[in-house]
């Protein structure tokens, strides 16, 4: 495939199957061009509130490999892109993050 080769369609791209295209349908994603110019961690963040249920963050790592796809032509599998996901704060979906610890609780004297 050529780079964001006009006769590839959404479906072609690795990562891809019924419910990723399920997703992009509902995100309102028709083409290749449309899904270059998006942002995974927008995109997981969008699924999230139009489904209104917390979404595996694996979901964010597949948006990222077919977006990488769709901009440059390689098609990555989408672990590689997991890596990405944990150690960057911004890159890392809303509901993965873990919550800081709450501070020690001290114990009452008496």
């Amino acid at each position: 495939m050529t780079k964001r080769d006009p006769a590839v369609a959404l479906r072609d791209l690795r990562n891809v199957g019924k419910a990723t295209l399920g997703d992009f349908a509902l995100l309102g994603i028709r083409t290749l061009a449309e899904l270059a110019a998006r942002d995974p961690d927008e995109l997981y963040r969008e699924l999230e509130r139009r489904t209104r249920s917390r979404q595996d963050p694996c979901v964010r790592d597949v948006f990222a490999a077919t977006i990488h796809q769709a901009r440059t032509g390689e098609a990555l599998d989408w672990w590689h892109f997991t890596p990405e996901r944990k150690i960057a704060p911004s890159a890392t979906p809303r509901s993965s993050r873990s919550r800081p610890a709450a501070p020690p609780r001290t114990r009452a004297r008496g």
